[in-house]
């Protein structure tokens, strides 16, 4: 590695760290918009009627809340990657592997199969990613 690359790292991995912050952030909004609202969202998915017990609710939105709670953290990291780069590496590694559980998830729970592709892969895409530019900073 030339001593052009870890600045030029340090960089990009600060913007895709701002990117994701800011797109998992928008994981607030279901948190908070109406029921009927994802009952649409959901028929509209072809996955049917969308249960109306607590329970269904009460995962919905803190499971929003929580992605939306991790974007605020990446956000923060992203202030400071020479400082954070221990947590933004742990956070790389973990997210390889959260993204595998949740391809297997999505597969054993049924989802549609462009959900499973999109979902897990990404993250599991995106963690390699980060993870490799996290050791790229010197």
């Amino acid at each position: 590695m030339n001593e052009r690359s870890a600045p030029r790292s340090e960089t990009i991995l600060a913007v895709v760290l701002r990117l994701s912050g800011i797109c998992l952030l928008t994981a607030i909004i279901p948190a908070v918009m109406p029921f009927s609202w994802m009952q649409e969202i959901h028929r509209q998915l072809g996955m049917g009627e969308l249960p109306t017990e607590p329970i269904v609710g009460y995962l919905t939105r803190s499971l929003s809340g929580l992605y939306a709670l991790h974007g605020a953290l990446v956000l923060f990291l992203s202030l400071d990657v020479r400082r954070f780069l221990p947590v933004i590496k742990c956070f790389a590694g973990l997210g390889v592997v959260f993204g595998v559980g949740m391809v297997v998830l999505d597969a054993a729970v049924g989802m549609p199969l462009p959900w499973s592709i999109c979902e897990g892969t990404s993250v599991v895409l995106l963690s390699l990613f980060l993870l490799w530019l996290s050791r790229r900073v010197v």
